[in-house]
């Protein structure tokens, strides 16, 4: 009897702790594993700004899925298509060569891209905060404004390259403009020549209010402590048009910059648009035991899953965090162990454990198991939350060695050079045009003639 198989798409939190769990739960005699995905890392997210700042670095976030899988075949590639009738995934490997996994079971965990919208210039000009070399060539970049600036003589030019934008006032946009102003602040002080009146970071999103999941108090700190370090915020604005440099916004007011961050919410990945089945706000709609209805042995979970949130009600949808995604992997886990031995399937049931939004230096905003709290007890409770959720001791060890460098000798203004001349766009970084259509799906999964 051959051994089932079991293909993991995605090496995020859901799929990597789904992996990890398998390999824990089933002997291996009981099933074959393989991780479709394009880099050999489990990539923390949630530090993604910390990264873009330089405070940490990028092998900090960048967890060796080696170290965490033993039993598990990772295929170096992105899936681009999935044919459930053929019980197939496509994937194009980094060399560009494409292949087939067939399985038996499939677990969906494709994460998420950046959200857009049909905003003329932002699919030409903005980059994301999705993927570490998002956050490497964004540090980059806003150091080489500095730079720029600087070696300037032209007054206009001067405070074209000092204005920055951030479009989006969740925690990723939040943190992101609250690390990069607290690094160019520090930064501007030590280009001489420079008038640090000039720099200005505007923090942009079209909701009235701030991270409104932290609920009115502590967004409304959230803003008083952005506001207080000069950032500017406006709510209830979106962006009209943007060009090369310039951010026109939906008030009429035009804002001369040659950096757009754009983190306004994120997408399920295209992926799953390639396969026929039912979506809730483009999510794929599962069962509560994470199991698709319709489609044999295929469980999907994390940002691409409109998975029930059984604690908060039957009609609501869980919330796309690590925090979920984590533990819907280990309940993916035991109930693929329970398919595969004959044993009724569990629902995934978990409450959500609070919040944390880390704003740089003693400044925080969290909200753990409903206690509010801000400034340094927020930041203890916002820090040791990532290390506990750093899933290598050596990434804990490298985090933590790297926040208490910084808060001793302060930041460091280098660019690396490592994205020099690479095309910066959400496309080039995320790779959301690599999908196949469903034609070019059965194309590769059809069974081949023998002569």
């Amino acid at each position: 009897m051959a051994v089932p198989r079991i293909v993991i798409v995605g090496g995020g939190f859901a799929g990597m702790e789904t992996a990890r769990r398998l390999e824990r739960i089933l002997g291996p005699a009981e099933a074959r594993l393989r991780l479709v995905a394009p880099y050999s890392h489990q990539l923390y997210l949630p530090l993604l700004p910390h990264v873009a700042s330089g405070i940490l670095t990028p092998q900090s976030v960048a967890v060796p899925l080696r170290r965490l899988l033993h039993r598990t075949l990772l295929v170096p590639g992105q899936a681009v298509g999935v044919d459930p009738s053929a019980k197939a995934v496509v994937v194009r490997k980094i060399n560009g060569e494409t292949t087939v996994e067939h399985y038996d079971y499939l677990v969906l965990t494709p994460g998420s891209v950046t959200r857009q919208f049909d905003i003329p210039g932002v699919n030409q000009h903005a980059v994301g905060m999705k993927t570490l070399a998002e956050a490497a060539w964004v540090r980059d970049h806003v150091i080489s404004q500095l730079d720029l600036a600087a070696a300037s003589s032209d007054p206009v030019e001067r405070e074209t390259r000092l204005q920055f934008v951030v479009v989006g006032g969740g925690y990723a946009g939040t943190e992101t403009a609250a690390y990069l102003h607290h690094l160019t602040t520090a930064a501007v002080k030590r280009c001489p020549g420079l008038d640090p009146s000039l720099l200005k970071w505007h923090l942009v999103d079209i909701a009235p209010k701030l991270m409104p999941e932290l609920g009115d108090r502590l967004g409304a700190k959230a803003l008083a402590i952005l506001e207080r370090r000069g950032l500017h915020v406006s709510l209830g604005v979106s962006v009209a048009e943007a060009t090369a440099d310039t951010v026109t916004l939906t008030d009429g007011r035009k804002l001369r910059c040659h950096t757009l961050i754009w983190t306004a919410g994120v997408a399920p990945s295209p992926l799953i648009a390639t396969l026929d089945a039912k979506t809730d706000r483009g999510r794929l709609v599962v069962r509560d035991d994470l199991a698709v209805p319709g489609l044999d042995g295929v469980f999907a979970l994390g940002d691409a899953a409109a998975v029930p949130d059984l604690a908060k009600g039957p009609d609501a949808i869980c919330p796309p965090t690590a925090q979920h995604a984590m533990r819907q992997g280990w309940r993916a886990a035991k109930n693929i162990a329970a398919a595969l031995r004959g044993a009724p399937p569990s629902p995934y049931h978990h409450r959500d454990l609070g919040l944390v939004v880390d704003l740089g230096g003693v400044q925080a905003v969290s909200k753990p198991v409903g206690v509010e709290l801000t400034g340094l007890p927020a930041q203890v409770v916002a820090r040791g939350y990532h290390l506990g959720a750093l899933r290598t001791v050596p990434a804990r060890l490298r985090t933590l060695t790297n926040w208490t460098l910084n808060a001793m000798a302060g930041y460091d203004f280098v660019r690396t050079g490592f994205q020099g001349g690479r095309p910066a766009t959400l496309k080039d970084f995320e790779r959301t045009d690599a999908y196949l259509t469903p034609d070019l799906i059965a194309s590769h999964t059809a069974p081949k003639a023998v002569d």
